[in-house]
């Protein structure tokens, strides 16, 4: 298996492509992503457990699902998510040629019989991804910035993955806020990498404070 990192260093842009990083606003976005993550966890708790309760109530299975995905400099992690899918949800997709067609294509399935009832709703208010929280404390992810992408996925870049790999991924961005699941896998590329172009501490804080309305109103959310 040709190793990811290989394949990245070998895509990779030339200098002049990149952003220029700015190292007052990637101190300010370090001191951000600790100091929220911190405080918005300490008033959640709560609510994590009960999330926990409902999904393991709900289905047989593990509460947290841990997706490998790649991070700054294609480094591979786990990112954390409360599982929202049957155990068996390969075998439930493979008796959907058509839905797994569709997924293999876009990485999205707006009608997924492999989500759980309580998948469901947990999806579309964004509340499965909560346990990501702990990702960004272990330095993995940013409250903000480009998707996470699996290892599959990198090809699909092509030479513009080097470039998304210059930055950690978030948990919220402009994908989340510009329409999430309602966008095509190229959009949501594209938007990955006009933020690693663009990005700065104010539209770090533009982007958080938009994704409260674009998750209260389930823009594109399934």
């Amino acid at each position: 298996m040709i190793d990811n990192r290989q394949a990245i260093e070998s895509n990779a842009l030339v200098p002049t492509h990149r952003a220029t990083p700015n190292l007052t606003d990637h101190v300010l976005k370090t001191i951000m992503d600790y100091v929220l993550t911190i405080i918005v966890l300490v008033f959640i708790s709560p609510l994590l457990l009960i999330l926990a309760i409902i999904v393991r109530l709900d289905s047989p299975g593990p509460v947290l699902y841990r997706r490998r995905v790649m991070g700054r400099s294609g480094q591979e992690f786990n990112a954390f998510k409360f599982r929202t899918m049957a155990v068996n949800g390969d075998e439930i997709l493979n008796t959907h040629p058509e839905l797994k067609a569709i997924w293999e294509r876009d990485q999205k399935l707006e009608n997924d019989p492999r989500v759980t009832r309580s998948g469901q709703w947990m999806r579309k208010l964004s509340l499965d991804e909560l346990p990501q929280l702990i990702n960004v404390l272990r330095g993995e992810m940013s409250l903000v910035g480009p998707r996470m992408i699996a290892p599959v996925e990198v090809v699909r870049y092509g030479q513009d993955a080097a470039l998304v790999f210059t930055v950690k991924p978030g948990i919220t961005g402009l994908w989340q806020v510009s329409g999430r699941s309602n966008l095509s896998y190229e959009e949501r590329a594209r938007l990955d990498l006009e933020y690693v172009h663009t990005h700065s501490i104010w539209m770090d804080i533009k982007l958080l404070l938009m994704t409260i309305p674009a998750v209260i109103f389930k823009r594109g959310a399934f």
